[in-house]
């Protein structure tokens, strides 16, 4: 049986798990964050892309699989369960912005540019970092607020 930590009564084994999932997810998006900026420094030189198609790749595997890691504990909100639901859904538009780099730099012409190949890489990048930010603030709050209200106790019925 797992121990409980005492300051907000969640077994040991699922913070164990948050830690890690956490520490994945954030490596995954520092490789997104590399993988995205560095081809933007150069517009006009396209050669690089193939190399740094994988490093996002494997940013977005990464990111996508820390959110597959459950996390929740039995005792939270089924509102906070949701936004733990919006951080995987961040993660698949990720692997959705990895798809398009490969497809669109495989149907390319000779010619095109660094953005024309990351054109949707970019905007469903975009969108998983939205839904990320979003999802992180909510949990953030949504923790608080859940941690400092009073506990109901329910009331029983006179008759």
């Amino acid at each position: 049986m797992s121990r409980i930590k005492d300051n907000n009564m969640m077994p040991a084994n699922i913070l164990r798990r948050r830690r890690l999932a956490e520490m994945i997810a954030s490596v995954g998006m520092i490789v997104i964050a590399v993988s995205m900026f560095l081809p933007l420094l150069n517009l006009t030189d396209p050669s690089r892309l193939p190399m740094f198609k994988w490093i996002f790749a494997t940013g977005a595997l990464l990111f996508w699989g820390g959110r597959c890691i459950p996390v929740s504990s039995p005792t939270e909100s089924m509102r906070i369960r949701r936004l733990r639901r919006i951080e995987f859904w961040a993660g698949a538009c990720f692997g959705v912005a990895a798809f398009f780099w490969f497809y669109n730099e495989g149907k390319a012409p000779a010619y095109a540019g660094a953005l024309m190949i990351l054109r949707d890489t970019i905007l469903f990048s975009l969108a998983g970092a939205v839904l990320q930010l979003v999802a992180a603030w909510m949990i953030y709050y949504r923790s608080r607020k859940e941690d400092s209200a009073p506990e109901v106790k329910p009331q029983k019925h006179k008759k």
